[in-house]
């Protein structure tokens, strides 16, 4: 079926509006965007969303279990680094908007007294897992549409912050179109459907896509940008994950109270499941055995995905949909710059593919040491807190 057929038998002509204007390039240019869209995942809108199953804990590894196996764990990763069983995957798609830079997320200078970039903190370590194991772990990372040229040119301005070149791989994350409140696609310009991320769920077949993913990897450490206290390639985290036979791994931290603002890692119908913090309940969120809360184990954005499980896993990810001002053309061609909210955007979820691996280790790593998100320019989870944490840490910033 060609494009013109798929979206008119959808009811989306409107975005062959402007067709007899285009250039053959332009016509081409939108042709290979509609030839990418996800028709299955553009008729979600409007479905009813399905309720949540049977929420309950989930057991885990806490800090002091994994500081007496330490050592034992630690040989097993070191182990299956060596044998180049390991990549990481950097989620670097985002821009530092919030944090009052016009640019990668990830090149946001962090440092107060020297220049040291949100970069930089991930390069270091894995620089440290590189002495530590004799190897250069594999970098996948996955930008954006709007930050892939920009990325790639400011590290390799900086040498990779002195990490091999040739371990270093790029690959864009896939893009979803937006649609109006009606479930009509909108354009952004005559020759270009309004695009935008499709959500950290997709890194594995933006990955796939790109056609640059080594066959001999059997692990897949996936973790965000904005963390610069974040240990990516743990040989103790993945040693744990693997010797536990598990097929994915997630490292958590305590929650700091019962009513934290934070996806919670726990077993939904009995596979594990990230619950977001307004989902539990009141008796829920305080329910606690032993001076612990039983819902205590906070997400922090860094995985194990063993390959196996992901290419046996179905994805039929659930589609997420959140309402967004999305600038569009109106019928005559105007640019129009929304004050509300007036589009809809589609987005898969990493915790949902979580979901679908079947069973998760829980890993519990102190919150001082391993997490220091940079989500905003002051208070909670910003550039203030993240430096203080580095301080803490012995970084020099």
């Amino acid at each position: 079926m060609n494009v013109f057929n798929a979206a008119r038998e959808r009811g989306q002509e409107q975005v062959f509006r402007f067709w007899e204007e285009l250039s053959p390039a332009s016509r081409q240019k939108l042709t290979a965007q509609l030839e990418r869209v996800d028709w299955d995942m553009i008729e979600a809108f409007g479905r009813p969303v399905p309720p949540r199953g049977e929420i309950s804990p989930i057991g885990g590894l806490s800090a002091e279990e994994i500081a007496r196996n330490r050592t034992l764990y630690a040989a097993c990763g070191r182990k299956l680094i060596r044998e180049g069983k390991l990549a990481c995957v950097l989620l670097a798609g985002g821009q530092g908007t919030r944090l009052g830079f016009d640019g990668p997320k990830g090149a946001f200078d962090i440092g107060v007294t020297r220049p040291l970039y949100i970069f930089e903190r991930i390069f270091d370590g894995l620089l440290h897992v590189a002495r530590e194991c004799g190897v250069s772990v594999p970098l996948y990372i996955m930008t954006s549409e709007k930050n892939d040229a920009q990325t790639r040119a400011f590290l390799m301005e900086h040498g990779f912050f002195g990490y091999p070149a040739s371990a270093v791989r790029f690959f864009v994350q896939d893009m979803a179109p937006a649609v109006d409140l009606g479930g009509k696609l909108l354009l952004e310009e005559k020759d270009s459907l309004a695009l935008s991320p499709n959500g950290n769920g997709g890194w594995y077949s933006s990955l796939l896509r790109a056609g640059i993913a080594d066959p001999s990897v059997e692990w897949y450490n996936v973790f965000g940008v904005d963390n610069v206290l974040q240990r990516p390639a743990d040989p103790v985290f993945l040693g744990a994950t693997a010797a536990g036979g598990y097929p994915c791994g997630a490292k958590v931290v305590k929650k700091t109270d019962a009513h934290e603002r934070v996806g919670v890692l726990c077993l939904e119908d009995g596979k594990p499941s990230v619950v977001e913090y307004y989902e539990l309940s009141e008796e829920m969120a305080t329910a606690s055995e032993g001076g612990e809360l039983l819902y205590r184990y906070g997400v922090i954005l860094n995985y194990l995905f063993r390959t196996d499980a992901l290419g046996a896993a179905s994805g039929e990810y659930p589609v997420h949909i959140a309402k967004k001002k999305v600038p569009y053309l109106d019928e005559q061609g105007r640019k129009v710059l929304p004050q509300t909210e007036n589009a809809c955007k589609f987005e898969t979820l990493i915790l949902d593919l979580v979901r679908q691996m079947g069973s998760c280790l829980p890993f519990e790593v102190e919150r001082g040491r391993e997490f220091a998100p940079v989500k905003n320019k002051t208070g909670t989870d910003s550039v203030e807190t993240a430096r203080a944490l580095l301080t803490e840490n012995g970084v020099l910033i």
